[in-house]
Parts: structure tokens; C-alpha cells; sequence
């Protein structure tokens, strides 16, 4: 389930929003521009499966934002010294701020990342769990946090050839806001403690 937390941009010790309600989340992004889905949660999603799976909502995409490019990328957790290194180098490349000149749409088909969106004097932490689609607006601010341990397998919409480019802010804000794996240890626990 989707966690939305937004603060102020100078004080990201005490949100003004924290919310797992897909109507509130919906809405509180719509209002930055950014478009939030959801699609069926399938189990067994791979990389090399996941296009063929998700095949019907790619298409819909695509058609209806002009994608020309779409793939699918996995990270998955290993004890190999040699992956724990190349994650650690694309995790601080990611949490960089920067924007794009392009759209950047994820749909994330298992596991998890958090889109950080710095708009308008605000952080809006957006936790992306399966099933969750996010699309951030060309020229939007932000980073992305997939964790000490990434475990995810994400479809990639991309309007040219070039892919994934960063126009990177040198700002160091992201230092200063809660990581990937402090919200998900609080999400899992709020989680744990809801009744039912």
C-alpha cells in the first residue's frame, strides 16, 4: 500500500501529511501534477515477464502519453560483495537531486522505492509499493531512494531513445529527509499495529 508523507522542505522532522488512503494520495499528487495509479498486484513478476504481464496498461500508457521506449529493470538483493558495491553506487546516483527533461514514469510490479517530489516548498515522500504506478512531470525536482537492500522489478516509460538522463541540482536536501529504509521500517509498523 502506497505511504504519501509531505513536509515542508525546511522541516523534515514533522510532516504536515502522512497518508496511506489511495483517494487522499490520488489527490494530494494531482494537485503537484503528478499522476498516481494503481494496477493489479500479479504475483511471480519478473523482468523478463513483466512487459508480457502488464502488457494491456502498458499499451494504454504508451498510447496515451506518446512513450517510444518502455522497459523492465530488477534489482534484487544479493550478499555478493560485488552487487552489495554496484547498489550502493546507483543508490547515491538516484538520491542526488535532479530533474528530467522528460517525463518519469514507474510502475513498480514488486517491491519497493520512494520517490521524494521537491515542489513548492515541500517534500512529498512518495513510497511506491507493487502495484503503484507514479509518474513525475519533466523538470519536476526530485530524487528517488531504493533502499540499502533494493528489491524491486519496475516498468520504465521513457519518451526517446536516451533513457534515464539526470540533470543533477548539487543540492544536498536529501540528506536531510527520513531514507527509503526508515519509512518502511514505520510503514511496516503502523501496519502491524492496524486491526484486522
Amino acid at each position: 500500500m502506497t505511504l504519501l508523507t509531505v513536509w515542508p522542505d525546511t522541516d523534515p522532522a514533522n510532516p504536515v501529511l502522512r497518508t496511506s488512503d489511495p483517494v487522499e494520495v490520488a489527490d494530494a499528487l494531482e494537485r503537484i501534477g503528478v499522476r498516481y495509479e494503481r494496477w493489479p498486484v500479479v504475483p511471480g513478476v519478473t523482468r523478463e515477464n513483466a512487459l508480457e504481464v502488464y502488457a494491456e496498461q502498458v499499451a494504454r500508457v504508451t498510447e496515451a502519453e506518446g512513450y517510444v521506449l518502455v522497459d523492465a529493470m530488477e534489482m534484487a538483493p544479493s550478499d555478493d560483495p560485488a552487487w552489495l558495491e554496484e547498489a550502493g553506487r546507483a543508490r547515491l546516483r538516484f538520491l542526488a537531486e535532479h530533474t528530467h527533461d522528460d517525463d518519469e514514469d514507474r510502475f513498480f510490479a514488486r517491491g519497493a522505492g520512494v520517490f521524494y517530489l521537491h515542489v513548492e516548498g515541500r517534500v512529498h515522500g512518495v513510497l511506491c509499493e507493487e502495484g503503484d504506478l507514479l509518474s513525475v512531470p519533466a523538470n519536476t525536482t526530485h530524487w528517488f531512494d531504493m533502499g540499502t537492500r533494493p528489491d524491486y522489478v519496475s516498468i520504465r516509460f521513457f519518451h526517446d531513445d536516451d533513457g534515464w538522463v539526470g540533470n543533477f541540482t548539487g543540492s544536498d536536501v536529501a540528506a536531510s529527509f527520513p531514507t527509503f529504509d526508515q519509512l518502511m521500517a514505520g510503514h511496516r509498523a503502523s501496519r502491524a499495529r492496524r486491526p484486522g
